[in-house]
C-alpha cells in the first residue's frame, strides 16, 4: 500500500505540474476545478471534490497547489475504496484526504 501511495503521489505531482504549466502558458484564468473537469483524466477527483463540498473552496482565492490524483491513480486503490469515500457518511474522511493534497502557495516542479 505504501508503494502504491508513493507511485500515486509521484503521478499526481507530475500531472499537477502539467495542468499548471498548461494554464499558465496559455494565459488562462481557470481554477483547478475547471481545469480538472475539462481535462478528462480527473473525473473521480472532481466527483470527490463535489462529494466533499470543496468546490467553492478550490474555486476561491489562492494561490494554492493541488496534487491532483488522476482517475488511473484512483483505480489503483483497493476495490470499493472510492465508492465508500464518496458516501455522505464518510464526508469528513474524504475532506481530510483531499485537503491533504492541497498546499498553500504556488509550488513549481523545481521547488
Amino acid at each position: 500500500m505504501k508503494t502504491l501511495l508513493t507511485r500515486s503521489f509521484a503521478a499526481m505531482a507530475a500531472l499537477l505540474l502539467s495542468i499548471s504549466a498548461f494554464a499558465g502558458h496559455h494565459g488562462m484564468k481557470k481554477d483547478i476545478v475547471d481545469v480538472a473537469a475539462e481535462n478528462g483524466s480527473f473525473t473521480t477527483l472532481v466527483a470527490a471534490v463535489q462529494a466533499a463540498g470543496l468546490v467553492d473552496t478550490l474555486k476561491g482565492e489562492g494561490p494554492f497547489t493541488v496534487f491532483a490524483p488522476t482517475d488511473e491513480a484512483f483505480a489503483k486503490l483497493p476495490e470499493g475504496t472510492v465508492e465508500s469515500l464518496l458516501k455522505p457518511e464518510n464526508k469528513d474522511k474524504l475532506v481530510a484526504i483531499l485537503t491533504y493534497h492541497v498546499v498553500p502557495g504556488k509550488v513549481m516542479a523545481a521547488e
